[in-house]
């Protein structure tokens, strides 16, 4: 708990000094487009909240270190496998001309890392042919840096609203402790935790108002900490069914998937292009539009500011729809399997409903 707490406090703080200094680094670090599809802001906001997690992780790990030197090796290993998945998004943040092969460039390193020196490699899916081909060592290798580095491109795709990919982290970082303190596996509990307590330290300052902004580095890192524990946990612990991995982070994945799939073969766009119609933005531009009727003729990112912040919620339920399953059957594959089926049908449908504008009226918020 102390890792947690000095985390917590040591981004709340350094978070903070960034808001208020802003002045002296906005000309590097603020976010000044404001007309692509993606952008929901009225005015240039610091895109550096990456920095205040990673520098929180150090100052935890350091503590840790104080209070007992041999077990905060694998926190400390833990964050210098992160360091180059943070250092090209981070590096994103401030030039803006970082491009998307030199990003998943570094995040393939940290994968490569995590895997040699903590023998993160995912070797079993529970997927009849599969295993087998993850038997071979060089096939094990290309499926982790591809696992890895496609989770933490992930979070980055949903990062599109105030509190929405930090809160989805916490929630799967909180099913990971959970199952962490159930095997007895406190080494990772710690890792989970000290993360958790980083976020935290953020979300006071991006959530509600987006005062500072996740950014690629902020994103890149919590997809890559939450990709890393989430096999690591498998690999160290049998009892975990390698689905529970899949389905506490059903969402970003399923989102990713998804958006390929509707850019390339429906669309026949180019999938690494940005665009306006990902889950999140369609809950805020039909959903928040049909909740604030009175505002519809002048509804945009400069006439209601609550919108964006209305918006994260319903993700949050849509990723807690995974995460509570898969909490509830960590040991048992078949059930964690049906329930990722569901989720997948879920998503597809409102998705479907919303896009159709025939959007649920349980969603509608009145």
């Amino acid at each position: 708990m102390i890792a947690l707490f000095s985390a917590f406090v040591c981004a709340l703080i350094t978070t903070a000094l960034i808001i208020r200094y802003k002045s002296m680094h906005e000309h590097l670090s603020g976010d000044f487009n404001l007309d692509g599809p993606q952008k929901f802001h009225a005015f240039s906001v610091p895109r550096i909240g990456g920095l205040a997690i990673f520098i929180s992780l150090i100052v935890a790990t350091s503590i840790r270190a104080l209070q007992n030197l041999p077990s905060s090796y694998f926190l400390a290993t833990l964050v210098l496998c992160s360091f180059p998945a943070f250092l090209v998004g981070i590096t994103e943040d401030l030039s803006k001309r970082a491009g998307i092969f030199i990003r998943l460039a570094g995040t393939a390193i940290s994968a490569i890392m995590v895997g040699e020196t903590l023998n993160a490699w995912i070797s079993l899916l529970d997927i009849f042919g599969i295993d087998y081909l993850l038997t071979i060592p060089y096939v094990s290798i290309v499926f982790t840096v591809f696992a890895l580095s496609g989770l933490a491109n992930a979070f980055n795709i949903i990062d599109g609203f105030n509190g929405l990919a930090s809160m989805v982290g916490m929630i799967t970082l909180l099913a990971i402790a959970y199952v962490c303190f159930r095997v007895g596996d406190i080494t990772l509990l710690i890792c989970a935790l000290v993360m958790i307590g980083a976020i935290a330290g953020f979300f006071l300052w991006n959530y509600p108002r987006g005062l500072i902004f996740l950014g690629d580095g902020g994103a890149y890192l919590i997809g890559f900490w939450i990709g890393a524990l989430s096999a690591l946990l498998v690999a160290r612990n049998p009892l975990v069914s390698p689905w529970f991995a899949l389905l506490v982070n059903a969402y970003p994945i399923f989102e990713t998937l998804f958006s390929i799939w509707r850019r390339k073969v429906h669309q026949g766009k180019n999938p690494g292009m940005p665009d306006g119609a990902h889950f999140h933005t369609l809950i805020y531009r039909r959903i928040m539009r049909w909740a604030i009727p009175n505002q519809e003729a002048t509804f945009s990112k400069t006439s209601n500011h609550s919108a964006n912040a209305k918006t994260s919620p319903y993700l949050w339920l849509l990723s807690s729809m995974a995460v509570f399953p898969a909490i509830l059957f960590w040991q048992h594959t078949w059930m964690l399997q049906i329930f990722a089926f569901l989720f997948c049908v879920s998503y597809v449908w409102i998705y479907r409903s919303i896009v159709q504008f025939k959007t649920p009226f349980w969603l509608k918020n009145r």
